[in-house]
């Protein structure tokens, strides 16, 4: 639960980092046919999310959607649903130095190798689109960022509407 809260208080929010994103969906579905959608209960309660954060995630989703035509109804043809997972990831960097002669044989020289460590945390963003008739996924959007705790409120915000939108740069266009 605190892995959550943490994640989107700081979600996507990173000065040096890109977003990675990647999909996948079925090449089976008519996406032509789908025009209306709704967030599903779990997008809309996600627990352990800040609601300023989840609404800003869900009001990036919803600009997208409309982007791609779709009309937030009552009677959806699709169902959108949010899902996050958040990962401690660590890098080691060594550096060497030293040295000295070490021409014929003769030894002398001396190098020390300093290993740092950075620990950081990345943060992915699902994003589901499920057939609201079949009641299976149709297509998924993924974006992983490393995350930044000191982002300010305009910073998270521009940064959830860039990596939502990195995200449905992906979804299928309309056969």
């Amino acid at each position: 639960m605190k892995t959550f809260i943490y994640f989107f208080l700081c979600l996507l929010a990173v000065s040096c980092s890109s977003i990675q994103t990647s999909y996948d969906y079925d090449k089976n579905a008519d996406f032509s046919k789908y025009k209306r959608y709704v967030f599903t209960e779990h997008a809309m309660n996600l627990q352990g999310l800040q609601e300023l954060d989840r609404n800003r995630i869900l009001s990036a989703i919803e600009a997208e959607m409309t982007k791609l035509g779709y009309e937030k109804s009552e009677t959806p043809d699709v169902l959108v649903d949010i899902h996050v997972k958040t990962e401690e990831q660590m890098s080691a960097t060594a550096t060497t130095s030293g040295g000295g002669y070490r021409g014929y044989g003769y030894g002398g020289g001396f190098t020390t190798t300093n290993v740092n460590y950075n620990k950081y945390t990345e943060g992915t963003l699902f994003v589901d689109i499920v057939d609201k008739g079949t009641e299976k996924i149709v297509w998924q959007g993924r974006g992983t960022k490393t995350l930044n705790e000191r982002a300010t409120p305009e910073r998270k915000e521009a940064n959830i509407k860039e990596a939502v939108a990195a995200i449905f740069r992906q979804y299928p266009k309309p056969k």
